[in-house]
């Protein structure tokens, strides 16, 4: 992997981050902040009083506004404002189940919302690298045993993968009729495959699941053991975009297109064991294996071919498995032990950028 380039890159550069109140984009806005970087978020306010973006204090180390991306008038207007160099477009609505609920603003969202981001850069001058975030889910899924390429075919069952497969046409509309004649912007869409890592506590996900059934004395209930996932920390793919993004402003037109980040085969592991792991890296806790009369479809098999990145970008995975979910159950066992989140999550960009550094 390339030394850490992205140290000197980033210093300085004007980052607009659409959805950093989320998981992803809380991480992404403090790893860019910690290198200097002046970074603007854009997003829905984080309303949850434990939410990442919260624990970290990030409204008072960034420039953030709330604001939904449907709002187009505001977003032009916030855009033309900051004039980023550089758009990490990650807002979304990125519940799986929750798609079956809202399936409306799940389209809404992760279509319409993606439509306005692209009709606003279009329209700039100023911006030079957009990394356009979807899902690995955007990938028809076949239940086949091999990773998926870039260029496998889309599609999706459940409302929140055909909104990512929409999505994923949309970018391909936009990349080949509007900025394929830009010769100073360049523009990727990138597909991670399941995200873990401290400060997550979205509902219907794994790990958050486990660390508030355990907290709250109850049993792990899963709902589908044996579907696999390929896990990785959110550290891997967010290191990726942040790369590929430096590639982009420099070389536009080499780097343009869908790219792939996702773990080795060693990491792609079930539900079952992943649940397991937490709870004897935590120390207590028991599974359960709930009812499936009612659970909505999910993919069963699922996983990414990564050489695309591995080759071109000179990106791979730097933690294991076993290191991921490590370092994962930590973090959350310090927060519970009264840590600071903040010096929690710093602590595990240290690591990650040192490992680097030194590989």
């Amino acid at each position: 992997m390339e030394k850490m380039v992205i140290r000197e890159f980033y210093k300085n550069k004007r980052i607009l981050i659409t959805g950093d109140t989320g998981f992803k984009g809380s991480w992404l806005a403090l790893w860019l902040n910690s290198l200097g970087a002046k970074v603007y978020g854009y997003a829905l306010p984080a309303v949850k009083e434990n939410s990442h973006f919260n624990l970290l204090n990030l409204s008072k180390n960034i420039t953030h506004y709330d604001g939904n991306l449907l709002d187009f008038d505001k977003l032009y207007q916030i855009i033309l404002e900051i004039q980023p160099e550089i758009v990490f477009h990650l807002a979304a609505q990125a519940l799986v189940r929750l798609s079956y609920d809202e399936p409306k603003l799940t389209f809404d969202t992760n279509i319409a919302g993606s439509v306005n981001i692209l009709e606003v850069i279009r329209n700039t001058r100023f911006v030079k690298s957009l990394i356009y975030v979807t899902s690995d889910k955007c990938y028809k899924n076949k239940e086949w045993i091999w990773g998926y390429r870039e260029n496998d075919e889309l599609g999706g069952h459940d409302p929140y993968s055909a909104s990512k497969a929409a999505a994923e046409i949309v970018f391909s509309s936009y990349l080949n009729s509007f900025f394929s004649k830009k010769s100073n912007i360049g523009i990727a869409s990138v597909r991670a495959g399941n995200v873990i890592g401290g400060g997550d506590w979205a509902l219907d996900r794994i790990i958050p699941d486990c660390i508030r059934s355990i907290m709250n004395n109850k049993e792990v209930e899963i709902r589908n053991p044996l579907s696999t996932r390929p896990w990785q920390h959110v550290l891997e793919p967010l290191y990726g975009y942040m790369l590929l993004a430096q590639k982009l402003y420099h070389n536009p037109k080499e780097f343009s297109g869908s790219w792939n980040f996702g773990p080795t085969i060693s990491s792609i592991k079930t539900v079952k064991e992943l649940s397991e792991k937490t709870i004897a890296i935590l120390g207590k806790g028991s599974l359960k294996i709930g009812n499936k009369d009612n659970v909505k479809h999910e993919a069963g098999l699922l996983q990414l071919n990564c050489d695309k990145s591995n080759h071109l970008l000179g990106w791979s995975p730097v933690w294991n498995f076993e290191q991921t979910i490590k370092i994962t159950i930590e973090w959350y066992k310090g927060y519970i032990n009264g840590a600071n989140p903040q010096e929690l999550s710093l602590n595990n960009i240290i690591q990650f950028m040192e490992e680097i550094e030194n590989d």
